[in-house]
């Protein structure tokens, strides 16, 4: 069996988590690998067959998505030209993770594809989310990379067919300890803006990790160090509390190696709005902004001992093994691609994930 694996680029996690689950698809087929994307530090140890530009949501600096920079580097014909030229029709399987290219092309040209995200995981009503609605955030989640069946991951396993996080197996492997710094990282902020924050707690030692700064160096309290995987999980694995974005995978990890933490989603970014309501169901603290309006409220997790217990086997084999196991050939519409989509769109309604 023929299978593509379709990986978004923007972030780390979904490269992460591929890390993961390819060895075991390589088991089961043979297995050629697609990443969309510019936003990633993260590189795989496998050879890519296909690196598109697709569509990039770009990381501002203050605290949300840089919309002007995602636009200027967003080029529409580019975009169109890829979903045609993308060779789907030599797939027997196309497995999505978040990839708008792959998701489109199999769309128009009526390929099997099955999505397997933490994306997919909101299209269950069981997953927590937001008091505040977004319907144009909403929208934009469950339509940028439209595909008809998923199986997703969460923090929790809100439905029959959402997974807990595949934890990397360098992180599973980390000898964990507790010194006396915390773990920093939050790329959508600039490193002078998390500076004068992080200085106002001066008996603290913290370990800011940054997408801007090329060498590392100290600021007082503030060792700032350029983003790096294997330093970055070693930090983590060894520090005595985390304080990150609102995005899947870090927060997964550091809850896996049982630190206490602190999570802040980006502005404007409903996933990590999300994944905040979920975190903070399950006792992890949130802070919506980071300016001195929460100063009180870090002093709070700085003293505290409070860490939230979760459960997260190794279960990567077995769900790559239900993909092979399942009837996929039911995402193949035998009508036109438009009653495809408007199947995508149905399915996207809360609660009607299906397998």
């Amino acid at each position: 069996m023929k299978v593509l694996y379709a990986i978004q680029g923007t972030g780390n996690g979904h490269l992460a988590r591929a890390l993961e689950i390819i060895p075991h698809l390589q088991d089961f087929c043979q297995c050629d690998i697609l990443i969309s994307g510019t936003q990633c530090d993260l590189e795989l140890v496998y050879p890519v067959k296909y690196r598109l530009k697709g569509f990039s949501f770009i990381f501002g600096k203050s605290g949300g998505v840089d919309y002007w920079g995602t636009i200027k580097n967003f080029n529409l014909f580019r975009f169109i030209r890829e979903i045609a030229t993308l060779p789907v029709k030599d797939y027997d399987l196309v497995i999505n993770d978040f990839e708008p290219i792959s998701a489109w092309s199999c769309l128009f040209k009526r390929v099997r594809i099955l999505g397997l995200s933490h994306q997919g995981s909101f299209l269950s009503e069981n997953i927590p989310v937001p008091a505040e609605k977004d319907h144009l955030g909403n929208f934009i989640l469950k339509n940028y990379a439209p595909v008809p069946v998923h199986l997703g991951f969460h923090f929790k396993a809100y439905a029959k067919n959402i997974y807990t996080p595949v934890i990397r197996s360098q992180v599973r492997a980390c000898k964990v300890s507790e010194s006396d710094y915390y773990t920093v990282y939050l790329p959508s902020f600039d490193d002078e803006h998390l500076i004068k924050i992080l200085s106002h707690f001066p008996d603290t030692k913290w370990h800011l990790f940054s997408k801007h700064t090329k060498k590392s160096y100290q600021y007082d309290n503030i060792s700032v160090n350029w983003i790096s995987n294997n330093a970055f999980v070693e930090d983590m694995a060894n520090a005595k509390g985390v304080l990150c974005g609102a995005g899947f995978e870090t927060p997964a990890e550091a809850l896996f190696l049982k630190k206490k933490l602190m999570v802040i989603p980006m502005k404007g970014q409903y996933e990590q709005q999300c994944n905040a309501a979920a975190l903070e169901e399950m006792g992890v603290p949130v802070i919506k902004v980071l300016n001195e309006s929460q100063y009180e409220k870090i002093s709070n997790w700085l003293v505290s001992n409070g860490r939230v217990s979760v459960n997260y086997p190794d279960q990567t084999r077995s769900i790559v093994r239900r993909i092979f196991e399942m009837d996929v050939q039911r995402t193949l519409h035998k009508n036109s691609w438009l009653s495809g989509y408007k199947m995508t769109i149905e399915r996207s309604r809360p609660g009607q994930v299906a397998i």
